[in-house]
């Protein structure tokens, strides 16, 4: 750096020790370091905030960027540029002559550029005979260069992040354009549940939707839309299990009746003849009356005949849809406490942690192992860590896994808005897995 000492600014301006820091930072750039001027301007324009520097005053900097007589900065060439404020005011676009000194300023406080006042104040530089600058006075970029790793790096961060809010605001807006579609077609096709506290739910989590949002305050709001959405995915597919049961059954039953009594299939009735009669058609003359003939009832082949009996049966086979572990640990965060050293990072420690809570909780060995029969061993494990976190609003435990158990086996239970109602009540809760 051509200072080699500390320099303070002329005039009235004070010395300041972040001005010190900034000038002893200068003089740590690394031998042979080069950067492009114009790409480390594009880095500082996009770490803007970070740096703490308005765009009034990055177009300073840009004006000053034009003085300096390369593409690449370096020690090599000089770090020292020396404009008038009549030229400079002129690259700036005009900008007058005190909103220049003040923009300056906050360059200088932001650690991007350094004053190097000559005695009188005046910008200018001292040539040898064969017209190389010897000594200059004006402002030095030497902190770009030496802060240049610094401003890429908050530059990547920055470009990052937003990239980062961007998806997040895509997701959030799709699932809200979701469950807006999903809940009118619930309505519509008159699906049984509570639509007008879900809608009123909607409601209140787009009013929490902030104007100015970053993306760590959008991720809560679109985990419990995300959640809120589930539910009545599920409502809506169980409605077409059920609509797939009832048609299921009506052909079935329309199958046993119209089974053409000539057909030589398996699966379909047959009519047979007594012992030394003929069989006889039904159009022949003296044929047998309808009532005379016994109908023959197959036996139903490993196939169809089973598939039928499962798909009559609604209970039979009906799971639940787990939720993300991080969901599941945000809304019930005392099971932390029961996993593996105190952490639970996969749902293999959640399941352990919910057999020590389940024995803590009285919960019988039999009513767990039906709560996983019917539910799912996650879903199990994050119903016992729900009941956990209710703490004293549950009197037997048991019996409220077995019933819960139960509606499951019917179709009538969802985890999804307890889960929810308990993120909302642990919504200052900040513990997370390990």
């Amino acid at each position: 750096m051509e200072s080699g000492y500390v320099t303070t600014p002329f005039g009235r301006r004070p010395m300041s020790l972040g001005m010190l820091a900034s000038q002893q930072l200068a003089e740590t750039i690394e031998p042979g370091m080069k950067r492009s001027k114009w790409k480390l301007f594009r880095a500082i324009c996009e770490a803007r905030p970070a740096l703490g520097v308005t765009d009034r005053a990055l177009t300073v900097l840009d004006a000053l960027l034009t003085f300096y007589p390369d593409d690449e900065i370096s020690e090599e060439k000089g770090l020292i540029v020396f404009p008038s404020n009549a030229q400079l005011s002129l690259r700036a676009r005009g900008m007058t002559a005190a909103t220049l000194r003040r923009h300056l300023a906050v360059l200088v406080e932001a650690g991007l550029i350094l004053r190097k006042d000559s005695p009188n104040g005046k910008r200018y530089a001292r040539r040898d005979k064969a017209g190389a600058v010897g000594e200059a006075f004006g402002f030095s970029v030497a902190p770009l260069l030496a802060r240049a790793v610094e401003i890429e790096n908050l530059a990547a961060q920055a470009v990052a992040d937003r990239e980062l809010l961007r998806v997040t605001r895509e997701r959030l807006t799709v699932c809200r354009r979701d469950i807006s579609k999903l809940i009118a077609t619930a309505i519509e096709e008159e699906v049984s549940g509570d639509w007008e506290g879900i809608s009123a739910m909607f409601r209140t989590l787009l009013a929490r939707i902030p104007r100015v949002a970053t993306a760590e305050a959008l991720a809560p709001l679109l985990d419990e839309m995300g959640l809120l959405r589930d539910e009545i995915i599920n409502a809506l597919e169980r409605r077409i299990k059920t609509q797939k049961i009832n048609a299921n059954e009506s052909q079935i039953e329309r199958h046993k009746q119209n089974s053409n009594p000539d057909s030589t299939y398996e699966l379909e009735p047959s009519f047979e003849t007594k012992q030394g009669e003929r069989a006889v058609a039904d159009n022949e003359p003296n044929a047998e009356a309808p009532d005379e003939r016994r109908l023959k009832q197959p036996k139903p082949s490993g196939g169809m005949g089973n598939k039928a009996k499962d798909t009559a049966d609604p209970g039979a086979g009906h799971s639940l849809k787990s939720f993300p572990l991080g969901l599941v640990l945000q809304a019930c965060p005392q099971i932390l406490d029961y996993g593996p050293g105190g952490t639970i990072g996969n749902w293999r420690d959640l399941m352990s942690a919910a057999v020590i809570v389940r024995s803590m909780l009285g919960v019988s060995p039999s009513a767990y192992e039906e709560a996983c029969s019917g539910m799912g061993p996650e879903n199990a494990a994050t119903v016992i860590a729900c009941i956990l976190e209710r703490g004293g609003h549950i009197n037997s435990p048991g019996g409220y896994l077995r019933d819960l158990t139960r509606r499951t086996e019917r179709g009538e239970f969802a985890i999804g808005p307890m889960l929810m109602a308990l993120v909302r009540a642990n919504s200052g809760v900040r513990r997370h897995a390990g």
